[in-house]
């Protein structure tokens, strides 16, 4: 910090294959030591979980190729977990990716089509998951940032409940 006058500090190194609960704890020795004034930008941290986590532990900015590379795969990002669109049960669904987007995959697609396009090898599939994922965590952190605008422990509430939900539901 004596280096000089910095508008920001980064902090890397710690999703390259540690334990989650390591990079915790470093972030956790961290934030005591970090100007509150400074914005803090956790390098290459992308998934829902982990970016909660590091809210509660005073991060503000994340970068990170996870919600595309999971959409290039397969993987979306939902209120209530991860879902695979490449399994089976999804085959005649009929219904929304996650019913609760906006965004134009969810608004437009159903997860049948989605899973279509994925089992068809369209590249269609791959852009229109990775677009949702983004936009998920777009809609993830404005979540975060009301419950912290509401202030007292409306924060730590909302991060016990979004838990309960996303991480119990067991969706495929």
């Amino acid at each position: 910090m004596e280096l000089g006058p910095w508008t920001g500090i980064a902090i890397g190194g710690l999703s390259v294959g540690e334990p989650k609960d390591k990079m915790y704890q470093t972030i956790d020795v961290l934030e005591a030591r970090l100007p509150p004034t400074l914005p803090r930008y956790l390098m290459g941290v992308g998934f829902p979980a982990d970016l909660v986590a590091a809210v509660e532990r005073g991060i503000d900015l994340f970068d990170c190729v996870a919600p595309t590379r999971g959409g290039r795969n397969g993987s979306a990002f939902t209120p209530e977990g991860t879902l695979n669109i490449r399994n089976a049960a999804y085959r005649t669904d009929d219904g929304a990716l996650d019913p609760s987007c906006d965004c134009e995959t969810c608004t437009t697609y159903s997860r049948g089509y989605l899973r279509h396009l994925f089992v068809a090898g369209e590249l269609l599939g791959l852009r229109l998951l990775s677009l949702h994922n983004v936009r998920y965590l777009i809609r993830l952190a404005a979540e975060m940032r009301a419950a912290i605008q509401r202030g007292g422990d409306a924060f730590a509430t909302w991060a016990e409940d979004w838990r309960r939900r996303y991480q119990h539901t067991g969706v495929a």
